[in-house]
């Protein structure tokens, strides 16, 4: 069974040989732990990966993501970054001013993806293929107009918040379309919803707003034969169900801050969880024993001959040993 049958098993419930994994990686861990990152990369080789743009206009950036120092992302937004290897914040809005709004140029590079390439990239690769691009609709409204003023104009229901968004939405409808239209096997959206123990706004502005955009994400997606991922950072309980009804294949959720085993209770057999595994505490100071049991805590909870794909991140202040270790146990239940 090849990685992307084996997904393909996770995500329908239907007896993979194995559970499948996939590690996400920073420049951080790239530079601060490059030998054991060929280790866990070498031993434990991911089952799903990303397609490259193959954009056939260039993409319009400015600076280094990554580096410190100011990076200007292609929708123009300012980021300010103090650390290397991690990403920056937004600290000035591109957009002051409902006027501002009207004159958003959209970043229409990246509707030329040449899907040739695409498809080829694809037909050359056993593993299971995400789609290149990632719809995040609150987060850029948060990079265009900074978190603060985003919560404000929410909170007073201002129509130039909703026309915006919606702006924005249907630029990633279009961008959607595109790569449907390739070989990819999923296509992915994210927005972060979560504080520490709450929903970053109210679980029925959420409903009122946001599910609906996603659900057209969703519907979009499986129209075109295509399995649908999220991924949301946060305590997320409230909307995970939400997440499921409305058809998402799999979610990447940070699991570690809620109720596991009441979310698993809950939505067992629903969707797949595809990770995480602690990056608050375990990943940066746990114990061998300590992961092994967290990797027990999300099977026991989330799997149903399928259901979960073995996901951690390699970020800033993660022990290398404690990452491989993650995949060491999911390879050994």
């Amino acid at each position: 069974m090849n990685s992307r049958e084996l997904v393909k098993r996770t995500i329908e419930f239907d007896h993979p040989t194995r559970v499948p994994r996939q590690l996400w990686t920073l420049p951080w861990a790239e530079e601060h732990h490059p030998e054991y990152l060929r280790k866990i990369n070498q031993d434990f080789p991911d089952d799903l990966i990303s397609a490259p743009g193959f954009y056939q206009q260039p993409v319009k950036t400015y600076g280094e993501q990554y580096e410190i120092g100011t990076f200007v992302d292609e929708w123009g937004c300012i980021f300010e970054n103090c650390q290397r290897g991690v990403i920056g914040e937004v600290k000035i809005p591109r957009i002051k001013t409902w006027e501002d709004a009207r004159k958003l140029s959209l970043p229409e590079e990246l509707l030329t993806v040449d899907i040739d390439m695409v498809n080829e990239f694809c037909c050359r690769t056993e593993k299971f293929v995400m789609a290149g691009n990632c719809p995040r609709p609150f987060e850029r409204l948060q990079f265009l107009r900074t978190s603060q003023n985003v919560y404000l104009d929410l909170g007073m229901q201002s129509p130039g918040i909703f026309d915006l968004l919606h702006h924005i939405h249907d630029f990633y409808l279009k961008e959607m379309e595109i790569w449907a239209s390739s070989e990819v096997d999923a296509m992915m959206f994210m927005d972060d919803w979560g504080a520490q123990r709450a929903l970053l706004i109210s679980p029925n502005m959420w409903r009122m707003v946001f599910k609906p955009l996603y659900k057209e994400y969703v519907e979009l997606a499986h129209a075109h034969g295509k399995y649908i991922f999220m991924h949301t950072d946060g305590y997320t309980a409230e909307i995970l169900p939400d997440l499921a009804e409305i058809g998402v294949d799999a979610v990447n959720a940070q699991l570690f801050v809620m109720d596991i085993e009441a979310l698993g209770k809950q939505l067992r057999g629903s969707m797949t969880f595809w990770g995480e595994i602690d990056r608050q505490y375990l990943l940066s100071f746990g114990t061998p024993a300590e992961i092994d049991e967290a990797v027990q805590r999300v099977k026991r909870a989330f799997y149903a001959e399928g259901g979960v794909i073995a996901q951690c991140e390699f970020g800033a202040g993660a022990k290398p040993e404690n990452v491989y270790q993650v995949f060491k146990s999911w390879q050994e239940v």
